[in-house]
């Protein structure tokens, strides 16, 4: 039954009809702020201070602002109050705030300062809010019914300066987002009177860069900057300003980027300290009070503070990343405009606003010039005015009587017999018709005014100039051009000091600094486990680790954990990955990549890989066919650039060989079978391969060979060797 009630539903036509209407709301009414700067719900705010007479009064509690503005703003009291919180002198969120504010707003550098309840707190309307709404009662923009159509609310605000532009504005809308960034208020006024003056002129010789009221540095790169002022799209990068204190050996950071918290910057900072990928602080501290934001760092006396604030900018939200994106609306439309097409549209706006108020001005003007007409007509006869009344029986006939007896109209006539009595003398009447002449003039020159777009550009700059040398302050934000910034690369982020890697023969890896390893004790390793090789390096080298599977892993060293001796270290094959019969036979470690790899195999061949074969652009961790599989590998060694050695080869029937490293020639490729070494004799294979110190023959150049290859001579028996030589010897 409930079956034949289900009613069928295009998927397309239900979002259409019930989700379009929202999302269009969300852009038009809600996100996306207008040609004059402001979101409804900033406007609704501003608009209900300004007719509580908050513009000149005194504050008042923050509490009856949004009850009143409740009468604009359908939403609740709280999302009305955090509206008003941002544009505060107290939040510090705009380079020029709208509300002149008393008690706690918060701070908006702060994540969990929590600004107070509107009960405790005033406000009232800061004086550039003056520029808002000058001329807003002459008709200068259209005015709406409220949400119940009780009240009158404007569209627009009249703005007299480019407001758009002057202060931040970020919106989330359904499909799309607004993120305004603020300039400087001379700035915007210098470029608006030099696009009024010529629509091809060059913007950023006037707009030098944005401006944001937490201060900081701004690193320009032209490039970027063009790219917004063009698009209305793109990002540039803001950093922290500090100052060291050599007396306390801390370093103060008092401004940060206008995109993060000092809350994000101190937990970032603590998470590096504790990952060990910064050294030197040894304490941090939110010291922010009334005298304004302070992150103080405690740091080790031989630091230097410019290099580790260098390495903070890389890897925190000390240097943050502003973006872009200037979604406006323009007549209901949202459009991505550069900042040229905001100047145009606002220019647009504001010639209107300037024609809308002369012909406001015109229009009454010319209604009073008409009364006064008619005012002047009862100067030839004052007397016959005040008989006309007096003789008229009936009040509803003054008027006719009136019309008739001097030729006026109606509203004529109905402003004469408004005249008080004291005001019907001869001097009276004279001073008023004595303003004919000056209200033609003027009346003549507004209209005049109104036909010349010209002559209402000349108005508009005369405004922009009054404002700008009104309320104009010098820039926040330090311009720090991009060549002046020291490049941080990743290994300037990466901290140096010599260690030691440890391998195991159960496959085991220690990294242990040396000022570590002088104040340890013995090597904690499992049972029937030995160190099988170990290498002096540094953090910043990478390694290399030759496998028995022709395979080598590269590690960046500092990527691995540092360990202490009383450890067992990092387990390989978890490490690694490694394949479960597979072992780590070898390792290097290199900085450049320079120098050789020695490979010997069982054939009697050895190869001399260049180590450079085994660096990679693309950084890959792990690399196939790093030696030949074609025999049995014996032998396995690294070669610093430069260097040579004599290596003593052994054959399964006893002959030895003496060679030096010099007579083969590097290959750079990785699989290469090398140059035979030591020729194979009655189906001989070579059993190892050592270094010449670990023998203890009484005549090497017996031995000893200047060609390769060769045969070898058999092992006198005063050299016989007891000691077993392994692989890694």
């Amino acid at each position: 039954m409930a079956a034949k009630n289900l009613l069928e539903q295009k998927i397309t036509e239900t979002l259409e009809n019930n989700y379009m209407p929202y999302a269009m709301s969300v852009i038009i009414s809600r996100a996306i702020p207008e040609i004059d700067g402001f979101k409804p719900s900033h406007r609704k705010l501003l608009y209900t201070m300004y007719k509580m007479g908050l513009l000149t009064g005194n504050r008042t509690k923050s509490a009856n602002i949004v009850g009143q503005t409740m009468k604009l703003n359908p939403h609740g009291d709280m999302a009305i109050y955090q509206t008003m919180v941002r544009m505060t002198r107290g939040n510090d969120a705009l380079l020029h705030p709208f509300v002149d504010s008393k008690g706690n707003f918060g701070k908006h550098y702060s994540r969990d300062m929590a600004f107070a309840a509107p009960r405790y707190t005033e406000a009232k309307l800061d004086k550039i809010c003056g520029e808002l709404f000058t001329d807003i009662d002459k008709n200068t923009v259209d005015f709406i019914d409220n949400y119940d159509g009780s009240l009158k609310e404007p569209t627009l605000l009249p703005t007299t300066y480019p407001n758009v532009l002057v202060n931040s504005n970020q919106g989330i809308a359904v499909g799309m987002a607004s993120s305004i960034c603020s300039f400087n208020l001379k700035e915007v006024c210098d470029s608006a009177i030099a696009y009024l003056k010529n629509e091809n002129a060059d913007i950023a010789k006037t707009l030098i860069a944005p401006d944001v009221s937490s201060g900081g540095q701004l690193i320009y790169n032209e490039k970027e900057i063009q790219t917004i002022y063009n698009t209305g799209r793109g990002s540039f990068k803001l950093r922290a300003k500090y100052r060291y204190d050599k007396k306390n050996s801390c370093i103060e950071i008092y401004e940060t980027p206008y995109t993060t918290t000092t809350e994000a910057v101190i937990d970032k900072v603590i998470e590096l300290v504790k990952s060990g990928k910064i050294r030197d602080i040894t304490d941090i501290r939110d010291e922010t009070d009334l005298s304004g934001l302070k992150i103080t760092l405690d740091i080790k006396r031989n630091t230097e503070p410019d290099k580790l604030m260098n390495k903070l900018f890389q890897l925190t939200p000390l240097q943050d990343t502003y973006s872009c994106n200037f979604n406006i609306l323009v007549n209901g439309h949202p459009q991505v405009l550069g900042v040229k097409a905001i100047l145009r549209e606002w220019t647009i706006f504001r010639i209107n606003c300037i024609k809308r108020r002369i012909s406001f001005d015109i229009d009454k003007k010319t209604d009073k010039l008409h009364l006064l007409k008619g005012l002047k007509r009862i100067l030839l006869d004052i007397d016959k005015a005040i008989k006309i009344i007096r003789e008229t029986e009936h009040d509803a006939n003054v008027i006719p009587n009136l019309m008739s007896g001097f030729g006026i109209d109606e509203r004529q006539a109905e402003y004469i017999a408004e005249i008080k009595l004291r005001n019907l003398n001869k001097e009276y009447i004279l001073k008023r018709t004595n303003e004919i002449d000056n209200l033609e003039k003027e009346l003549e020159e507004l209209k005049f005014t109104l036909e010349d777009e010209d002559k209402i550009k000349k108005i508009i700059i005369k405004e922009l100039k009054e404002i700008s040398k009104k309320y104009g302050q010098p820039r926040r934000t330090e311009i720090i051009h991009e060549q002046h910034i020291e490049e941080i690369k990743e290994e300037h982020l990466i901290e140096d000091y010599n260690l030691k890697v440890f391998i195991t023969q159960e496959n085991y890896l220690k990294k242990i600094s040396l000022i570590s390893l002088r104040s340890s004790g013995e090597h904690k390793l499992k049972d029937d486990d030995a160190i099988a090789q170990e290498i002096e390096t540094n953090n910043k080298a990478d390694l290399l680790l030759f496998s028995n599977k022709q395979t080598v892993y590269k590690l960046k060293i500092h990527e691995i954990a540092d360990c202490k001796a009383s450890s067992l270290g990092e387990y390989l094959p978890n490490l690694l990955g490694l394949d479960q019969d597979e072992n780590i036979i070898f390792i290097a470690a290199t900085n450049d990549y320079t120098g050789c790899m020695l490979f010997g195999y069982e054939s009697g061949k050895m190869a001399k890989v260049d180590l450079s074969s085994y660096a990679t652009k693309t950084n890959r961790k792990k690399l196939a066919n790093a030696y030949s599989s074609s025999s049995k590998l014996i032998y396995i060694d690294y070669l610093e650039q430069g260097t040579d050695k004599e290596l003593v080869a052994f054959s399964s029937i006893n002959k030895v060989l003496i060679f030096d490293t010099s007579n083969i020639s590097p290959k750079t490729t990785r699989d290469s079978q090398g140059v035979q070494v030591l020729n194979a004799k009655k189906g001989s294979s070579t059993v190892k391969i050592v270094s010449i110190k670990h023998v203890d023959f009484g005549d090497l150049n017996y031995y000893r060979t200047k060609n390769i290859p060769a045969t070898g001579r058999y092992l006198k028996s005063e050299d016989g060797m007891d000691k077993q030589m392994t692989l890694l010897d």
